[in-house]
C-alpha cells in the first residue's frame, strides 16, 4: 500500500499525526505494510512554494495509489484571489487530475451522543448510519452552457443539467457495491417528476439495479428527502444523490450527527484510487491546542482502507474501535458531556489504539 499525506493547515497536522499512529496499530493487527509520502498543500504549500498545490505535490500523488489528505485554509490566505486560496487552489484541481467522480460521505449518529444531534432523541433513539453517495463532476455545476448575458429587459442567466449514461452508470455501481458492504438498501434521490435529467436517472439505476439482486431499492424526491432526514433518518442506508441535490443532502445529513469532527468522507475515481478527508474544516481557532476531535480523520483512514486497499476487516476494526471508545464516555471537547472522561487530540487517538490493539 502507498499513499500520499497532504496534512495541509490548521489542525490537519495534529488530527492527521494521530491517524497514522492509529494506521501503524491496525496493520500490524491484520499485517500488512504501507509506506506513505508527505507533500506540502494549502496555505503551507503557498507560504512554501507560492501556490496552493504544487506541481512537486501532484506527482507524488500520481506516484501514489490513493491520498489521504488533512484540511486547507484559514484567516491568513483569505485575501488572496479566489481561485489562489487553498480550498479552490487545491481540492478542486485535485478532482479534475484524478477524475474524482464519486464523494461518499458516512454520517453516523452514535446512539451514546444523540443528544449533540439537533433531531429530538425520541426520533433517533438508536442514533442512525447512513451513507451519502454523491456524484461529483457532472450534473448542473458543470454543464453548458453556463453564464450572463445581456437581454433587453435586464440580464439572463443559465445553467445546465446535463448527465450521460456512462456518469449515471458509474454512480449507481458505487452505491451498490457500498451497499453490499452495509444494509443492503440504496435509495435514489431525484426530482423524477420535473426533470428530464432524473428520469435518465431512474432509468438506468433500475438497469443497474439488476445486477444488484441482494440489494433492495427506493425512490424518493430531493424536497421529500430533504423532510425524511429530519422526521426519520434511520430508514436510510445508502443515499445516491446528482452533483447538486448531495451537495445539500450531505450538509444536512452531516448536521444532523451533531458534530462535524466524526465524519469522514472520500471521493473517488475510475478503478481503486481515491482521496480521504474529513468533512470538516482546518478550524484554525483551535489549531495547536491539542484540542481537535481526530476522529473524523481516523475514519478517513478507513474509506482509505476499505475502499483504495480492499482492506474491510481493517476498516471495520477502526470503527467499531471508534465505537467502543465513545461508548466508554472517552470524549475529546467537541462531544465532551457531563461525566464523560475528556481527552485531548492525542488521549483519543490512544483510546482508538488500544481498542484495535
Amino acid at each position: 500500500m502507498k499513499f500520499a499525506v497532504l496534512s495541509g493547515d490548521g489542525i490537519g497536522p495534529e488530527v492527521m499525526s494521530v491517524a497514522l499512529d492509529v494506521m501503524k496499530v491496525v496493520s500490524k493487527k491484520f499485517n500488512f505494510t504501507y509506506e506513505y509520502t508527505e507533500a506540502l498543500v494549502g496555505g503551507a504549500a503557498i507560504d512554501a512554494k507560492g501556490k496552493a498545490l504544487p506541481d512537486e505535490t501532484v506527482q507524488i500523488c500520481r506516484a501514489n495509489d490513493a491520498i489521504l489528505f488533512g484540511s486547507v485554509g484559514g484567516p491568513k490566505w483569505e485575501t488572496l484571489p479566489p481561485n489562489e486560496q487553498p480550498e479552490r487552489g487545491a481540492l478542486l484541481p485535485l478532482r479534475k487530475i484524478f477524475g474524482l467522480y464519486a464523494n461518499l460521505r458516512p454520517a453516523i449518529c452514535y446512539k451514546e451522543l444523540i443528544e449533540s444531534s439537533p433531531i429530538k432523541s425520541s426520533i433517533i433513539p438508536n442514533g442512525f448510519d447512513m451513507l451519502v453517495m454523491r456524484e461529483l463532476t457532472g450534473g448542473i455545476y458543470f454543464g453548458q452552457p453556463k453564464g450572463t448575458t445581456q437581454t433587453a429587459n435586464g440580464e439572463r442567466a443559465v445553467d445546465t443539467l446535463v448527465y450521460e449514461t456512462a456518469e449515471i452508470e458509474r454512480a449507481c455501481h458505487i452505491a451498490f457495491k457500498a451497499a453490499r458492504n452495509r444494509r443492503k438498501h440504496v435509495t435514489l434521490i431525484d426530482k423524477a417528476n420535473v426533470l428530464e435529467s432524473s428520469l435518465l436517472w431512474r432509468k438506468i439505476f433500475k438497469q443497474i439495479a439488476a445486477q444488484y439482486s441482494d440489494v433492495q431499492t427506493a425512490f424518493m424526491y430531493v424536497d421529500n428527502a430533504a423532510m425524511q432526514v429530519l422526521r426519520n433518518p434511520s430508514q436510510f442506508d445508502v443515499m445516491l444523490c446528482e452533483n447538486m441535490f448531495g451537495d445539500i443532502l450531505s450538509d444536512e445529513v452531516a448536521a444532523a450527527t451533531g458534530s462535524l469532527g466524526l465524519l469522514p468522507s472520500a471521493s473517488l475515481a475510475e478503478g481503486t484510487f481515491g482521496l480521504y478527508e474529513p468533512s470538516g474544516g482546518s478550524a484554525p481557532d483551535i489549531a495547536g491546542k491539542g484540542i481537535a476531535n481526530p476522529i473524523a480523520q481516523i475514519l478517513s483512514v478507513a474509506l482509505m482502507l476499505e475502499y483504495s486497499f480492499n482492506q474491510l476487516n481493517a476498516a471495520n476494526a477502526i470503527r467499531g474501535a471508534v465505537h467502543k471508545v465513545i461508548a466508554k464516555g472517552i470524549r475529546t471537547a467537541d462531544i465532551a458531556s457531563p461525566g464523560c472522561t475528556k481527552v485531548d487530540t492525542a488521549g483519543m487517538g490512544q483510546a482508538i489504539a488500544a481498542e484495535i490493539a
